[in-house]
């Protein structure tokens, strides 16, 4: 059994879809960020930087946290959605590409574009900028592969699941998915799959997926 202290976020939807998407059995404990409780006393016994996603694994009575690492160890722990050929490393890297580049860069977009606007124009166009570029990249990516990684056209794997929930909030971003076509059609493709559309609405529904 696996508990699984989450919130709405990107980062949370990582793990729950993968859990979704893996069909075990698992307890959800909702922290909602929007009321501070991620900064409990109990939540400091299972998080000690007051940050979701983390889980708790009964079995090898272990706990993890940070999102990239909890979906390795699911993973391994369960031998799916990460390849242990040489094509490992190719899903490996993109999915540190999402937890260095997507995830801090879309973040802050998020925070001066969506939650801030007219606070910093410098930032605004920074952070727009930038993540305009990161678009363009797996844009460029995805002209010839289905997936980020894997032998072929590649494979859905961990490094799709990372970054998918992050492009779906392309909106908060200022991002027009039709100007990244090949963006759009795995978003698209990804969104169809029932266990990301459940995973999506834990530990709460919140809206609907923007499509």
């Amino acid at each position: 059994m696996i508990d699984l202290y989450t919130w709405s976020t990107p980062n949370g939807r990582k793990v729950s879809i993968f859990l979704e998407e893996l069909g075990v059995d698992y307890t959800v404990f909702p922290i909602d960020i929007g009321k501070g409780d991620q900064f409990s006393d109990e939540f400091q016994k299972v998080s000690i930087d007051h940050k979701i996603p983390v889980i708790y694994d009964h079995e090898n009575q272990r706990s993890i946290r940070e999102s990239g690492t909890i979906l390795i160890y699911l993973a391994e722990k369960f031998g799916k959605f990460l390849r242990a050929d040489e094509y490992r490393w190719d899903t490996l890297q993109w999915l540190m590409w999402q937890m260095s580049a997507v995830g801090p860069m879309f973040g802050q977009a998020h925070h001066f574009l969506y939650y801030n606007p007219g606070r910093s124009t410098y930032s605004e166009e920074r952070f727009k900028n930038e993540v305009k570029r990161l678009y363009r990249l797996l844009n460029k990516k995805l002209e010839n592969f289905d997936y980020v990684s894997g032998p072929g056209k590649g494979e859905y794997s961990i490094a799709d699941i990372a970054l998918w929930p992050w492009v779906s909030r392309y909106q908060r971003q200022g991002i027009t998915l039709n100007d990244y076509p090949e963006v759009y059609r795995w978003y698209k493709e990804i969104y169809q799959r029932p266990a990301v559309q459940k995973g999506y609405n834990i530990p709460h529904f919140e809206a609907e997926i923007p499509t």
